[in-house]
């Protein structure tokens, strides 16, 4: 989705964000670094770019007024992208704007990284990018040094790890009428995310195949285990079915069709209305329609087919993996042994 291969560091301005909350100041540098060091520059590609080489998600600006020019970082990644004469003081404004939005006891300060790029490839299109990136978390490291015939070990307190990118997004100069496209690199800290890609980029994700088939798989996930555990009779065996049947249709299918969905994997009326109903109630709680045909899209089923579990646990003894017809497998229960068992039928022993 996104390569550096030809891309280029133009500009780079660092300045400091605390947690306003907490009453921390942010500082700001006078003026963007010098980028002379050739060793320097191939590290900083590394910290910066190399989260988002397997990124597939594409988000963009938005505001609540629709009103784009509101979004502050749209209009301060505009402004550089009209005119690069003005990136280090728009880097400032993104400084403040950061600071601004901290206002959780959790945010953590650290370092704000604002880059130009050029030549950055995002859907196989060059372009000139913004990459702003923070980074929160420093750790020791030892040295080793040679002296004459013997070895000296040290530290260094606090370093960057540039293979742990705390948080980053790049701003594509594209598709500028619906919002740029933007991405983000994956956030694991709940409030994070929040404040990062809710309060300081106002980003949503764009509605395209991969995102509908990453969230239909999702909420059909969800469907099968909360949903039909509350409205059916179901067992463990056919919920991991009904998982299992699913991935199956997305990973043999170009196309997505509701119809043909809900007739292949879940094949019970009451159960395709009851399906129906949960997906429509997402789309109106989370304002995001997913229509009823659309292209699959591999790279979204090879990343939730990681979340799909075919694992029936039993007890602490025994883990048995349904991964393909149901009817293999029969349960019931003994009453001399007062104890349910599953009875597993196989052709061969591999």
């Amino acid at each position: 989705m996104i390569s550096n291969f030809e891309a280029v560091l133009k500009m780079l301005s660092v300045h400091q964000s605390g947690n306003k909350l907490l009453d921390e100041k942010y500082k700001l540098s006078e003026q963007p670094l010098t980028l002379n060091d050739d060793v320097l520059n191939k590290l900083l590609m590394q910290y910066f770019l190399s989260p988002f080489e397997k990124i597939n998600e594409v988000y963009h600006f938005s505001h609540p007024s629709e009103d784009l020019n509101l979004n502050e970082v749209y209009h301060f990644a505009e402004s550089i992208f009209t005119d690069p004469e003005t990136f280090h003081a728009n880097s400032c404004q993104l400084a403040k704007h950061l600071y601004d939005v901290s206002n959780h006891p959790k945010i953590k300060p650290g370092e704000l990284y604002v880059a130009l790029f050029n030549n950055l490839q995002i859907e196989g299109e060059l372009h000139d990018a913004i990459g702003i990136f923070k980074s929160e978390t420093k750790e020791p490291y030892l040295t080793v040094q040679q002296h004459n015939n013997n070895f000296e070990m040290g530290y260094q307190q606090e370093a960057i790890n540039i293979k742990k990118l705390d948080k980053g997004c790049i701003i594509f100069n594209t598709a500028k009428g619906a919002g740029y496209k933007v991405a983000i690199a994956d956030l694991t800290n709940r409030t994070d995310a929040a404040y990062w890609i809710d309060d300081f980029l106002k980003l949503k994700i764009r509605n395209d195949g991969y995102n509908q088939t990453h969230t239909t798989l999702s909420i059909y996930k969800d469907f099968v285990t909360k949903e039909l555990e509350n409205s059916f009779d179901l067992d463990k065996t056919d919920k991991i079915d009904l998982l299992n049947r699913s991935m199956k249709y997305f990973k043999e299918n170009e196309t997505f069709n509701m119809d043909d969905f809900a007739y292949e994997v879940i094949n019970n009326e009451a159960g395709i209305q009851s399906f129906k109903t949960f997906k429509a109630g997402y789309e109106q709680e989370y304002n995001m329609p997913i229509p009823d045909s659309f292209a699959i899209s591999n790279a979204a089923v090879k990343k939730q087919a990681r979340t799909f579990k075919s694992v029936l646990k039993l007890d602490k003894n025994f883990h048995i993996y349904i991964h393909g017809n149901k009817e293999m497998i029969e349960k019931g229960f003994d009453e001399a042994l007062n104890l349910n068992y599953y009875k597993v039928y196989f052709r061969e022993e591999n």
